[in-house]
């Protein structure tokens, strides 16, 4: 990334935290009430304390360990689920039923399911953050497949290729493109669902943290929890989409525009053109 893009973005988080401090601190009261809202500084302030808290980093842990362990069981299984219902027609009459009719549910309604079915309430938001992640995964994972060219498949076959070979030679490599789109879907999900798990069920975690402020009224302790589920959010997706460049390196990637001194320059007719000669072809006899 160039250095004039860095500034760009640096200079509108900057301008945004501006307005922030701008409407907080003269309390303005329009059809917005930014006077109930904390100052950037009182943010600062309560981030700066939090940090030197065991608590904050204990809650960090439990919510990092919870997404990590349900997401990397929604990658497995929503890839291994997504490729078979693609791949398979048995399993997706078994499975494709099943998988349309559970999707549209959302994933935090089912804490009343995860708390009957579940002995402890941690494996709750496991579940929880599973749920949400799998079924991204899954769609991107079977329309992937499912666009495939048949041609590298064949040739594989007439080589002498078994199913194995062209699982991992053909369609999880020709997959992956989309595989990693459901990946990087799925994690911003999870995010929004173990946070919500923990309000509602949770005893550790940043969610749990920030829902205990907000009863409490500690609102600079709120906009804590929300800009440190942000940076988490920020970190792990662009983990995700790190992998996935590297996984994919093949692909041709896009040459970075930067800017040309042609552009500026005035436009010059074109050089006069020499007549190319056809040749005609002499018909076979």
């Amino acid at each position: 990334m160039s250095a004039g893009r860095r500034l760009v973005r640096a200079a509108s988080l900057a301008a945004a935290l501006g307005l922030w401090q701008l409407l907080t601190s003269l309390d303005v009261e329009l059809w917005l009430r930014f006077g109930q809202f904390p100052t950037v500084g009182e943010v600062a302030s309560a981030f700066g304390d939090r940090l030197g808290t065991a608590p904050y980093w204990q809650d960090l842990g439990f919510s990092l360990r919870r997404i990590v362990i349900g997401f990397l069981l929604a990658a497995v299984l929503g890839v291994a689920a997504g490729t078979a219902i693609a791949r398979s027609r048995w399993a997706a009459d078994l499975l494709g039923p099943l998988m349309e009719v559970a999707r549209p549910i959302p994933a935090i309604a089912l804490v009343p399911v995860a708390i009957l079915l579940l002995p402890t309430n941690e494996q709750g938001i496991v579940f929880i953050t599973f749920t949400a992640a799998f079924f991204p995964v899954l769609v991107s994972t079977r329309h992937a497949v499912r666009a495939l060219t048949p041609v590298w498949e064949e040739a594989v076959l007439t080589m002498g290729g078994g199913r194995l070979r062209v699982l991992f030679s053909v369609v999880l490599p020709g997959a992956l493109p989309g595989i990693f789109g459901g990946l990087s879907v799925g994690i911003g999900v999870a995010w929004i669902c173990v946070i919500s798990a923990e309000m509602i069920s949770g005893e550790y975690g940043v969610g749990y943290r920030t829902w205990q402020d907000y009863t409490v009224v500690d609102y600079p302790g709120v906009f804590v929890g929300m800009v440190t589920i942000g940076a988490l959010g920020w970190l792990t997706s662009t983990a995700v989409e790190f992998l996935g460049r590297r996984a994919t390196a093949w692909l041709p990637r896009p040459p970075e525009r930067a800017p040309s001194r042609a552009a500026h320059r005035p436009a010059t007719p074109p050089a006069a053109s020499t007549p190319v000669p056809v040749l005609e072809k002499e018909p076979v006899s």
